[in-house]
């Protein structure tokens, strides 16, 4: 089952895509107006969700030694496909194996040796574990960069994350600015200024990585990442509460 990602949680990735070793959750925090705490509360979440799966060095293996990288490309029965893989994997000098949804050329497995006999050696261990393959070669330049609808530049709403119910009905998440009106106010006081609509259902606030259930006392503060659900509102009413009037 997928894990569904709001604003947040997208321009995290990106950043740990971009440079994982150098972004600290303070350094995303300050980009995205939330807390630091909010941030590694956020980054468990997506591992242990399983959509952060690891944090690899980018090693060029020419600079080390002058080492030879090699993409084999092949073929194995569908039904195999997952143990084959595992089982390339565990051969020494494969570094990467990825299974594709195809009929051919359906398993790339990438390995680096010191030498072509090195590269002969984990053909023909590839070959012995009945893996057809279908073509090899040298790779010559590996170019990374992190997913590009998940950064700061692309296009998005003041709300961080929108979901849209079988009746029609929206849950809307929203970072609450410094300067929004609804800031320093009790939930009820906020309604009673006519601030926030009076249906609108606050339903859990995240604040510096913890979760709270508001009440009507509770009083949102700046950063803070809002759950409502505006019922009979509009969208716009709810964000214009949230968000600095300037």
């Amino acid at each position: 089952m997928s894990h569904r990602l709001d604003e947040i949680d997208r321009q995290i990735i990106y950043a740990l895509m971009d440079d994982a070793r150098n972004t600290s959750a303070p350094m995303i925090a300050e980009d995205l107006n939330v807390s630091a705490g909010t941030i590694r509360n956020r980054i468990d979440r997506l591992e242990a969700e399983g959509v952060i799966q690891g944090y690899t060095a980018t090693v060029d293996f020419e600079q080390a030694d002058g080492r030879l990288t090699t993409l084999y490309m092949c073929t194995v029965p569908a039904a195999e496909r997952e143990r084959l893989a595992l089982a390339a994997q565990s051969i020494p000098g494969v570094i990467n194996v990825r299974v594709l949804m195809a009929g051919r050329r359906d398993l790339h497995v990438v390995a680096v040796g010191e030498s072509t006999a090195d590269l002969r050696e984990i053909a023909r261990s590839l070959s012995e574990l009945d893996i057809q393959i279908e073509d090899e070669e040298l790779v010559q330049t590996e170019i990374r960069c992190p997913y590009m609808p998940f950064g700061p530049d692309a296009p998005s709403s003041d709300a961080t994350g929108v979901v849209t119910l079988a009746d029609g009905s929206e849950i809307i998440e929203v970072v609450a600015s410094e300067g929004a009106p609804v800031v320093g106010k009790s939930l009820g006081r906020a309604r009673e200024d006519g601030v926030l609509p009076a249906d609108v259902l606050v339903t859990s606030i995240e604040r510096d990585g913890a979760i709270i259930r508001p009440d009507e006392e509770t009083v949102p503060e700046a950063d803070d990442i809002v759950t409502v659900i505006p019922q009979e509102s509009s969208r716009d009413e709810v964000l214009a509460a949230f968000s600095d009037s300037d």
